[in-house]
């Protein structure tokens, strides 16, 4: 299927094999994933528990090295790197959303934004903007100063999703992001990566087991038994029916 003219590719792994332990009891994770991340999509991972979907996650995001394959970052090939050179790599180019929001309880919901600009060495006033702005994005701009004990949990995932999107990275990770909220809030929070991947520009990859929020989805993704086992574009082909119940 042709690909919109305005998307590029920003993420590019090929033939990723990753296997755990050794023999003779080594377990192979992944066996030979090929995976394109656009900018401006948002992409939805499923399958099983076990299937390999953290363990990709893990190595698209730099956390985990793979056994064999290729992948490229923005441009930049990783497997030769450092791990100081994929740790800078990771800060500058890859946001995260977890389930559990990992936020800094005792820091302001501007200060858990300016935390990660920190990381990605942008600080001061200019910090603050970036913050500010990234929380206006994701709908927050009136609850900069909120601590997380006043926040409900649809506001601490975006407060997360605003921390991702801080400091302009290439490709925002999400892992389970609606797997601590209610139905309500989980659909909100998934629009919210759709219209954050189309807005800004990035490409945005979220694993998901909830069937209700394949609508939001530009490609869906199945896992199963460490291989790419299909690979839909709903808002094009009307499929999206058809992919949740696979």
């Amino acid at each position: 299927m042709t690909e919109p003219s305005n998307s590029k590719v920003i993420v590019e792994a090929e033939g990723i094999v990753k296997v755990l332990g050794s023999a003779p009891n080594e377990i192979k994770v992944l066996k030979g994933i090929d995976l394109q991340l656009q900018t401006g999509e948002l992409t939805l991972m499923m399958g099983p528990s076990g299937s390999g979907k953290t363990t990709l996650l893990s190595i698209l995001g730099c956390i985990l090295s793979p056994t064999e394959g290729k992948l490229t970052i923005a441009g930049m090939k990783t497997q030769n790197m450092s791990k100081e050179q994929l740790a800078n790599l990771r800060r500058k180019h890859v946001g995260f959303v977890f389930q559990s929001y990992n936020l800094v309880p005792t820091l302001s919901a501007v200060e858990n934004v300016m935390l990660a600009l920190d990381l990605r060495d942008i600080n001061g006033a200019g910090a603050y903007d970036q913050a500010a702005e990234a929380l206006e994005a994701v709908g927050l701009g009136h609850r900069i100063s909120a601590m997380p004990s006043k926040m409900s949990g649809g506001e601490k995932q975006r407060v997360s999703i605003a921390r991702a999107l801080a400091g302009s990275p290439s490709v925002i990770l999400a892992d389970e992001p609606t797997a601590a909220l209610d139905a309500k809030n989980g659909m909100a929070v998934m629009e919210l990566l759709a219209q954050v991947a189309q807005d800004t520009r990035r490409a945005v990859l979220a694993v998901t087991h909830d069937h209700r929020t394949l609508q939001y989805a530009d490609r869906i993704i199945t896992i199963d038994d460490g291989r790419i086992a299909g690979s839909e574009r709903p808002k094009i082909s009307g499929n999206a029916v058809a992919v949740a119940a696979h």
